[in-house]
């Protein structure tokens, strides 16, 4: 495989990761968004999927973010009765993200995206040696 496929791949895959780690930022900053009344929804958690697409012109297959979706799971509830979007009963319907996982999201993604950079860069340094090599 050339190099300068191997750079355009793992490009791919700091797009993806990129965008994932957006997706998990919002997430984390809309953890404790309520809606504007008490029979609004609060902030509904986003989920985001890759799929494989097949690159014919490089012969690879890449990554590629296919969906950014919405996280169909129940809303917190919490007892708050002198809250403004209290119910009748006190209840306040709070976002459906966990941080915790949400930061585990995160770490994982920095991971995948460094380990991109990392392809990137000895992909870069093999190519200059190669011409090193050839200028000799």
């Amino acid at each position: 495989m050339d190099l300068t496929n191997a750079i355009k791949i793992s490009a791919s895959g700091m797009r993806a990761q990129g965008t994932r780690l957006r997706v998990v930022a919002e997430n984390v900053a809309n953890a404790e968004s309520l809606g504007n009344t008490p029979a609004d929804d609060p902030y509904r958690r986003k989920t985001i999927t890759f799929e494989n697409e097949i690159n014919r012109k490089l012969n690879a297959d890449m990554v590629r973010v296919s969906k950014i979706g919405r996280d169909q799971g129940d809303f917190r509830i919490v007892y708050e009765p002198h809250h403004p979007l209290a119910d009748e009963k006190g209840y306040i319907k709070m976002p459906n993200v966990n941080t915790l996982i949400e930061m585990t999201d995160m770490r994982e993604a920095e991971r995948s995206y460094e380990a991109n950079v990392s392809v990137i860069e000895s992909s870069k340094s093999l190519i200059e040696r190669t011409l090193e090599l050839l200028r000799a």
